[in-house]
């Protein structure tokens, strides 16, 4: 798991969620993008530095060159870093899935992050949550632009939206694999639309095997 700052002036900073990939990769979403990003490694409360921490700029990122922020289509992106993440107990790189290997309806997987609260204050606690990958009709009826062969619909409709703000761009964990990015939802409804990462499988390579 990752942390994002962004920023386009130094002075107001974001924050989205991430994952390494690679020693000198982090995936997160296409709408995290900024001028000044440094990706924040081996946390787990945010506010304290221990020895396992790492904060590494940013060299350059990767936007998925046909991401609509209209639509939120293709939100996906990758950040090449400056340095190396040096990987230790609390640093590892998650697995990314093959072109063919799809989740389910009805799946169990996990999503992290340090989004906020519903006071806007985000959390010091990198939290988690189990979440079920649904049935595409469900974020059909809700969104407008979902599209099944890109995105994933995820959530529980017996519980509350689970991500929050400052979640965007972590990933969907299932069976130890990378499947999906939080990319949007709304706050009235627990269904949230996830970047499909499978459908993104050649971009991903090409970008991060360049010279």
């Amino acid at each position: 798991m990752a942390g994002v700052k962004i920023s386009n002036d130094s002075v107001h900073w974001e924050f989205c969620g991430g994952f390494l990939v690679r020693e000198d990769f982090v995936m997160t979403a296409a709408h995290c993008n900024g001028r000044i990003m440094t990706v924040i490694v081996g946390a787990h409360d945010a506010t304290i530095h221990k020895p396992t921490t790492q904060f590494i700029p940013v060299l350059q990122s990767f936007p998925h060159p046909e991401f609509n922020g209209d639509t939120f289509h293709n939100d996906i992106m990758l950040l090449k870093l400056k340095n190396k993440a040096k990987l230790n107990i609390a640093v590892k790189p998650i697995a990314l899935p093959q072109s063919k290997d799809l989740v389910k309806a009805k799946q169990v997987c996990s999503v992290a992050g340090w989004g906020d609260f519903d006071n806007g204050k985000f959390s010091k606690i990198l939290r988690e949550a189990d979440l079920e990958v649904q049935e595409n009709k469900l974020c059909s009826r809700i969104y407008l632009h979902y599209n099944d062969a890109i995105q994933l619909c995820v959530g529980n409709p017996r519980h509350p939206q689970t991500t929050r703000k400052g979640d965007s761009g972590g990933p969907l964990v299932c069976n130890g694999v990378a499947q999906g990015i939080i990319s949007y939802g709304y706050n009235i409804t627990s269904m949230g639309v996830y970047t499909r990462i499978t459908s993104f499988v050649p971009w991903i390579a090409r970008v991060m095997n360049a010279p």
